[in-house]
């Protein structure tokens, strides 16, 4: 049976949550299956503090005394409403509070450099503790996307000497990067048994490596005005984000203002972000009506009627096209740079790398075999250098993800993409980087703004036995399917009747059931 203290009631090393000032005011000792699950987990102090004294702990030959699965978590404690803090309160309370860090108080770069530089230390010393936790070490991040990208950037740029596998706690309003390796959409139950057994899962998960992509946005210093991106959030350390190179870095040029990112799952360009960008500059103004999952969906499928996704025909001028807005030009798998042609419908374009967009659709679909073959595709893996660029015409298109067989506009496979935007007559565009929406303004004189995408390295995830996406070095990876599709067409016409309203799951590609499409305007 459990008992229950008040705390201070109690003081024990077993149980150092006992005195954390995290703690409600009653606490739950945990029966002795409990804390052996939870041993499986935690990391001493001495490791976990710099200037601690060294512990003799003795590994014997069948390593018993060495967690099986010791984890580092990060959460952002501002990301799912209320959510964020409960779930830190819950794993300060379970695990060390020493290995459980709130993103809004410790940045991960500085976290990392100082615990791997401690057990760099100790393996020196021959501490085989220390190097079994360094080989077993994986870490946890809770919050949306954006929050996922940031620890993901971080773990690829301090190219530490073994790097931790990530498993992603879904706590954002889409959750593409926690759905596509299998560790759902929905935010998380915040309770004890529910953190339990995520990191269950989290011990039998296994690892799988995927690709990192880097972009460069360069454009000549205007003559008058700005062409610096606009966000509607301030994200100050998120590596995902576009930041300004400095004077000494190589990839600056004189007279030029040149950014830098990176991102994992998606780079988009179009209406779809102008949506996105709606929203999130609607959560800066009102920050108090977005602390549930479901009002925040509901609101983004309000935004895509009112922006005019579902309507673009009438409501997006034509020079705001993809194909009129920028010249693209693509390298595939081998070979030089080509120019990549866009159908002038398109509105929005998308460079994908895992197989989650839009609250989990996968807008490439499973190509038959022929189609493969006709096209020089390969499966849309996620560690083969190589990202899927799909084309949509309207929300009513991105409808057709919804369907088994349903896909966007297939426009190619490149291992490197550019884009090239003149002087024209739309003076911005909308774009957005896993999640992160921003306004981009446009050349107002003869200049050009150049955005190229290229691989930048690998990092190790953890996935579920759910999960979505497909490894090239797995071979239980399917190849292809060869009843994917029965058509032949990429250009897969697409319904605008009332049988798509009803349809679930997309933010984007959704239409609220109490917005009357009629008045509209």
């Amino acid at each position: 049976m459990e008992a229950i203290a008040t705390l201070g009631q109690i003081s024990s090393p077993q149980y150092p949550s006992l005195t954390s000032p995290y703690t409600h005011h009653s606490i739950t000792i945990m029966s002795s299956k409990d804390s052996n699950l939870l041993n499986n987990f935690k990391i001493p102090d001495y490791i976990l503090v710099p200037e601690s004294k060294t512990q003799s702990i003795e590994v014997g030959n069948d390593h018993d005394s060495v967690p099986k699965s010791p984890v580092l978590v990060f959460i952002n404690s501002r990301s799912g409403g209320q959510l964020g803090g409960e779930l830190l309160k819950t794993y300060r309370t379970l695990l060390n509070e020493k290995q459980v860090f709130d993103l809004g108080e410790n940045a991960p770069d500085k976290v990392l450099h100082s615990i791997y530089a401690k057990l760099e230390n100790l393996k020196v010393q021959g501490d085989q503790f220390a190097m079994k936790i360094m080989e077993r070490l994986k870490l946890i991040v809770a919050g949306g996307d954006g929050t996922a990208g940031w620890l993901l950037g971080v773990v690829c740029d301090l190219k530490l000497s073994h790097p931790p596998p990530i498993a992603t706690v879904p706590l954002g309003t889409g959750n593409n990067l926690p759905f596509a390796f299998g560790w759902g959409k929905k935010n998380p139950g915040t309770d004890q048994n529910s953190v339990e057994q995520f990191l269950d899962q989290v011990m039998k998960a296994k690892e799988m490596t995927i690709d990192n992509w880097h972009i460069v946005m360069r454009m000549r210093a205007p003559k008058e005005g700005s062409c610096d991106p606009i966000p509607p959030l301030e994200l100050p350390h998120s590596l995902h984000a576009f930041q300004r190179v400095s004077a000494g870095d190589e990839l600056n040029v004189e007279g030029y203002h040149t950014f830098r990112g990176g991102f994992w799952n998606y780079f988009s360009m179009g209406m779809d972000a102008q949506v996105s960008y709606a929203f999130h500059s609607e959560r800066k103004m009102n920050p108090e009506k977005f602390k549930n999952q479901l009002v925040n969906q509901s609101t983004y499928a309000k935004l895509g009627c009112s922006q005019g996704w579902f309507f673009a025909s009438l409501f997006h001028p034509a020079d705001r096209n993809i194909a009129q807005l920028a010249k693209v030009k693509i390298i595939r798998r081998r070979g030089k740079w080509e120019d990549l042609p866009i159908p002038p419908y398109i509105r929005s374009i998308v460079c994908l790398n895992l197989p989650s967009f839009s609250g989990g659709l996968n807008p490439w679909g499973t190509p038959n075999q022929k189609k493969l073959e006709q096209r020089d595709l390969t499966p849309p893996f996620v560690d083969d250098g190589l990202l899927e660029v799909v084309g949509f015409r309207d929300a009513w298109h991105g409808l057709v993800l919804l369907a088994p067989k349903g896909h966007g506009t297939r426009l190619a496979q490149a291992h490197r993409i550019r884009f090239e935007f003149h002087k024209g007559t739309a003076d911005h565009t909308f774009m957005r980087i896993d999640g992160e929406p921003w306004k981009q303004p446009l050349p107002v004189d003869d200049d050009t703004v150049v955005v190229e995408i290229s691989h930048h390295g690998q990092v190790n995830m953890l996935a579920t036995e759910t999960c979505k996406s497909t490894s090239v070095n797995d071979p239980l990876s399917p190849r292809h399917t060869d009843d994917a599709e029965e058509d032949d067409s990429d250009e897969d016409e697409h319904s605008t009747g009332e049988e798509f309203r009803k349809f679930g799951a997309a933010d984007t590609f959704r239409i609220p059931d109490d917005v009357d499409i009629s008045h509209l305007s």
